[in-house]
């Protein structure tokens, strides 16, 4: 194995002599890369089980997030305490030895790295992989946020938070920068598409993958295996969009709609608090897809800022009733203003903009910064299982018995799926789903608001039965809060 040293000359040469011939998007991985989280190595998985373990018995958000006249900061720095001891004794039941050697002062300030890195590590974990830690993230974030204010960390005499490993700061560390723009960086890090193709060609891809990466270090691996994630991520969050987006084109004109599939709608009829003609409610329903397939494509940027918002030293938030139970209402100026500039864009490719452009961000809607990554976490969760039952729609109707229900029921196999698009892109875009106008409405935040009301009525559709034929079990809208 080369010397990391030996490795970036290597780069720094390649890239040098290849200047010439590298793209547009391959110099994109320059600014990817620094939002991207290193993939956790073996070790630092031991250590995550140990985090998920303890917050997983904390009552930490029970026990702070209350109204009552008792100190809170005492109330903080006493559950950042245990929760710290129990972590110490996990590692004492897993590795006697390493744990004899952590516990033996009773001093936690004295061991800050280890808590530090633990805490980093779950943190990385979670971007990487948005569908686990449901319910610990949010525990981890608020105490991580807790432990940010003066008096906290007076008391505490630690810090327990340390800026989140990247691929970028790991090359920049070790003066490995020319990777990212390597020509071969596509190739190292595409991720293996398997859908309709022989196993031999599969194994041929995987076999061209590895080579390429075998020509550096562990340590660049390890960057080219988080950038293979994110590609893998960006799949399976963002590709769904982009399939909605396409049957939206397929299957819908843009000013003129087919006989009985316009996607006009009407306040007050079906739920809907907006009213549009065909023509404008398909491009307010474009326009909402964009945005969120732009969002989608920048999470990993936007969860970073959001998580320097949450986690900046001396920044406080009031604890409110918002309407849906105690929520930590606190600003979050570096989110805000990336998710304006995602706005921006979006307003400047479409050319005009229909509905309200406000994006609620620290207020009773939205209360912070980790409110705003759960909603749009939900994008996919969202579109995903209603474009895997469309693209199921003709598989399911090869059974002859099927094929009958469908024909019977909507009038065939395509009809069928423009039944389901014109009434998912009618009433999940209509303004519906919350107490009052502003709160739902037009508003950036108030789209996925609505679709989530049309996700929570799917049982009453008509084309239900369809759903559940072709495997449907539910959209799977866990959040992040304890």
């Amino acid at each position: 194995m080369e010397t990391d040293a030996a490795v970036a000359g290597a780069l720094g040469a390649r890239a040098g002599a290849a200047n010439a011939t590298v793209d547009a998007g391959e110099t994109d991985f320059t600014e990817r890369a620094k939002f991207i989280p290193l993939r956790l190595d073996n070790d630092e998985r031991k250590m995550l089980r140990l985090l998920e373990a303890a917050l997983h018995v904390s009552e930490y958000t029970d026990k702070v997030d209350v109204m009552t006249f008792r100190s809170k900061t005492q109330r903080i720095t006493k559950q950042l305490r245990e929760i710290c001891a129990i972590m110490c004794g996990l590692v004492v039941a897993t590795d006697y030895r390493a744990g004899q050697a952590l516990v033996a002062d009773k001093d936690f300030a004295a061991n800050a790295s280890f808590f530090q890195a633990a805490f980093e590590i779950g943190r990385r974990h979670k971007v990487m992989n948005p569908e686990k830690m449901r319910s610990e993230y949010g525990k981890m974030i608020y105490l991580l946020q807790d432990s940010q204010t003066s008096d906290v960390q007076e008391l505490l005499q630690f810090k327990l938070v340390k800026p989140m490993r990247t691929a970028h700061a790991l090359l920049a560390e070790k003066g490995g920068l020319a990777l990212l723009k390597d020509p071969l960086m596509h190739t190292a890090t595409a991720e293996i598409m398997h859908e309709g193709k022989p196993r031999a060609v599969v194994q041929r891809d995987i076999k061209a993958k590895e080579k390429v990466a075998a020509l550096s270090g562990e340590e660049i691996l390890g960057v080219l295996y988080s950038v293979s994630d994110n590609n893998a991520y960006l799949r399976f969050n963002r590709d769904p969009v982009d399939k909605m987006i396409t049957h939206l084109r397929e299957y819908f004109d843009p000013k003129t709609p087919e006989p009985g599939f316009s996607l006009g709608i009407t306040v007050g009829m079906g739920g809907a608090r907006l009213s549009h003609n065909h023509e404008r409610q398909y491009a307010y329903v474009m326009q909402s897809l964009m945005l969120w397939r732009e969002v989608s494509n920048d999470m990993f940027k936007l969860w970073y800022l959001a998580e320097s918002d949450l986690l900046r030293e001396g920044s406080y938030y009031q604890l409110t009733n918002t309407g849906q139970g105690l929520n930590r209402v606190q600003g979050a100026p570096a989110t805000g203003k990336a998710i304006h500039g995602v706005l921006a864009r979006c307003q400047k490719k479409l050319g005009s903009w229909v509905g309200s452009s406000v994006v609620h961000l620290g207020d009773h809607n939205v209360p912070n910064a980790l409110m705003f990554i759960d909603k749009y976490a939900q994008v996919p969760r969202i579109l995903n299982p209603v474009a895997l039952v469309v693209s199921n729609v003709d598989e399911l109707c090869e059974d002859a018995g099927l094929r009958a229900y469908v024909d019977a029921t909507f009038g065939g196999a395509e009809a069928c799926k423009k039944h389901i698009l014109a009434d998912f892109f009618r009433h999940a875009f209509d303004g519906s789903g919350a107490d009052n106008f502003f709160d739902a409405g037009s508003c950036i935040d108030g789209r996925l608001t609505s679709a989530w009301n049309w996700c929570s009525k799917i049982e009453k559709k008509a084309y239900y039965p369809v759903f559940k034929l072709a495997g449907f079990s539910g959209f799977d809208g866990g959040d992040f809060r304890s």
